[in-house]
């Protein structure tokens, strides 16, 4: 456990040499960053991974509202401190990666690397009406229904059929290694509404280390749009971009291949 501002933040910590931070997304756990894939410490990386708080095994957040972006840099940098890294290779899913490009932006000197997996936050859609009311109609599920009130409120998933089944019986088991429900009802609100940047041309400024962008294709994954994640490394001085071959399954859900990536872009931090 690492402890953020009153926040206990389960994690684990193995392998040696380069160290690698994952941040995994909203209603996720750390397993569902490199899906439970040891590559990156069978090549020699130092791997931390870590329950955002109020997620997994991580405790609530004292506030309910204190699940913004703010908050969640912030507890990166205190797994950073807490085992003593001065500077790592990043590597965040949806949520994670809007939080280590908050990292980036206010303390470049903290980051090795980063991979910017999916990303989801689109300044100019941020406010709208009908998508924070989809996100509290999930949260209201989740507290009155538990996992099942949230699959109810979830829906079918907007996938191609082949690919339905799969993806709810993952939201489903994702969902049930949560122990603090009612706190990622919490957090269901506040990251929707949370700012890790005002705009995209912000992400100019992010340099002197190598960053990829990763996308999934629109058909498996529309909540995380393919021209957002291309929008992002567009803004990102030298970024390298890494789309899905139309109709094969994303690369964001392959965790070796995903490991094999952010090796790359340790093994560029370290030359």
């Amino acid at each position: 456990m690492v402890v953020s501002d009153g926040v206990s933040l389960s994690l684990t910590d193995s392998g040696e040499t380069t160290p690698v931070v994952l941040l995994h997304g909203l209603t996720a756990t750390r397993r569902y960053v490199v899906m439970g894939s040891r590559a990156l410490e069978r090549s020699d990386h130092r791997v931390i991974a870590y329950d955002a708080r109020g997620h997994g095994r991580s405790s609530p957040a004292p506030d309910p509202s204190a699940y913004g972006y703010e908050e969640l840099g912030r507890d990166l940098e205190a797994v950073l401190d807490s085992l003593g890294i001065e500077r790592a290779v990043l590597a965040g899913a949806s949520m994670g990666a809007h939080t280590i490009l908050w990292l980036a932006l206010r303390a470049p000197e903290r980051v090795g690397g980063l991979v910017v997996i999916t990303p989801g936050y689109d300044p100019e859609t941020q406010d709208d009406p009908a998508r924070l009311a989809r996100w509290d109609a999930l949260a209201d599920g989740l507290e009155s229904g538990g996992v099942e009130g949230f699959i109810a409120a979830y829906g079918e998933p907007d996938v191609p059929e082949r690919w339905r089944d799969t993806v709810t019986t993952v939201i489903r088991q994702r969902m049930a290694l949560h122990e603090h429900p009612e706190a990622v009802a919490q957090a269901l609100r506040a990251v929707p509404r949370s700012r890790p940047f005002g705009a995209l041309n912000e992400l100019g400024a992010i340099s002197g280390f190598p960053v990829t962008v990763v996308a999934s294709g629109d058909e498996a994954d529309p909540g995380h749009p393919q021209a957002l994640a291309e929008a992002y490394a567009a803004a990102i001085p030298g970024a390298r971009l890494l789309t899905d071959e139309p109709g094969t399954s994303p690369l964001a859900w392959q965790g070796s291949q995903l490991s094999r990536v952010i090796a790359e872009v340790a093994a560029e931090a370290r030359g």
